[in-house]
């Protein structure tokens, strides 16, 4: 069974879930999850874990993300972006200067309402159900960051640029907020994701060419070890004597741990915590109060 996380390049087309489906059928193991949707005609970085690696997933959908997205200004669409329906279209008159300033004021955090057309859900239902069905609710805002935004080209109406932000954010809403904001609307037009985390879409590899990589029996290469995505923590290697309280999912004491940095800890900081064979099986918590580490994801194998 493998274990891991590959970097997949969505094309577009195909919905996250499609992707998984497919690489089921590849690798022919069913323990597959991604780590956060992509619309069908968005393509770009989709991280998917494979084993025990699937207990990363909601880890990994609380990364930063970077995308790189094309705004139409002048159109309004019921899905925000433009396979929507047009509900409003007008003549662009602002000129780019003005373009700029309403693009890059949006850098920060702010409260962005959840477009319909998304997989939140309301009442049990997915808003995207309720959209189909000819129904709109209120939506509450939600914070999120936007970390930077780079203009690569104005060529009104389109506006090209690339963002990096929080979870949760939504860059169709984004620009149809910077279209409210500008007063002619906007709608998404094309959208690629470039970063989720550390990974990034020069390293990402097609459906295509995981099955090239099967046949070959070369995908190994592929597979990114799940401790990748926390190399920020600190890492430890469980004493000798003490490996069963790791593989039992126990408690462990400093005392317990040979650190490879640090041995000063103060509450919630994260550790890497490996085997005396240096595997890794966990990430633990640091409890000040209790003066030790409490488990908080075990990845044991299958």
């Amino acid at each position: 069974m493998i274990n891991g996380i590959m970097n997949i390049y969505k094309e577009a087309g195909y919905t996250s879930h499609d992707v998984v489906a497919k690489l089921r059928g590849i690798v022919r193991q069913k323990k597959i999850g991604h780590t956060g949707t992509l619309d069908p005609d968005a393509v770009g970085v989709l991280p998917v874990c494979f084993g025990s690696a699937t207990k990363l997933c909601d880890m990994m959908t609380d990364k930063s993300k970077e995308y790189e997205a094309l705004m139409r200004l002048g159109v309004t669409t019921d899905t925000q972006d433009m396979s929507g329906r047009i509900l409003t279209e007008c003549a662009v008159s602002v000129g780019e200067p003005e373009v700029e300033r309403a693009v890059m004021e949006f850098v920060g955090g702010y409260e962005q309402i959840p477009p319909m057309y998304s997989a939140l859900k309301v009442n049990g239902k997915k808003l995207y159900e309720l959209a189909r069905e000819g129904k709109e609710v209120e939506r509450q805002p939600r914070h999120v960051d936007i970390a930077y935004i780079r203009i690569l080209a104005i060529d009104l109406p389109e506006v090209r640029f690339v963002v990096g932000c929080s979870k949760g954010t939504y860059i169709r809403t984004l620009c149809a907020d910077i279209g409210e904001k500008l007063g002619c609307g906007a709608a998404m037009a094309q959208l690629k994701r470039t970063r989720v985390g550390s990974f990034c879409i020069e390293d990402s590899i097609t459906i295509g060419k995981v099955e090239e990589l099967m046949r070959l029996g070369t995908y190994g290469d592929h597979i990114i070890a799940p401790d990748a995505v926390f190399m920020e923590y600190e890492g430890a290697v469980v004493k000798c004597g003490s490996e069963s309280a790791l593989l039992n999912g126990n408690k462990l004491y400093p005392q317990q741990l040979d650190f490879d940095g640090r041995t000063f800890f103060v509450d919630g900081d994260m550790l890497r915590v490996y085997d005396g064979k240096r595997e890794f099986r966990a990430v633990y918590v640091f409890v000040e109060s209790e003066g030790l580490f409490k488990p908080f994801k075990m990845f044991l194998g299958d």
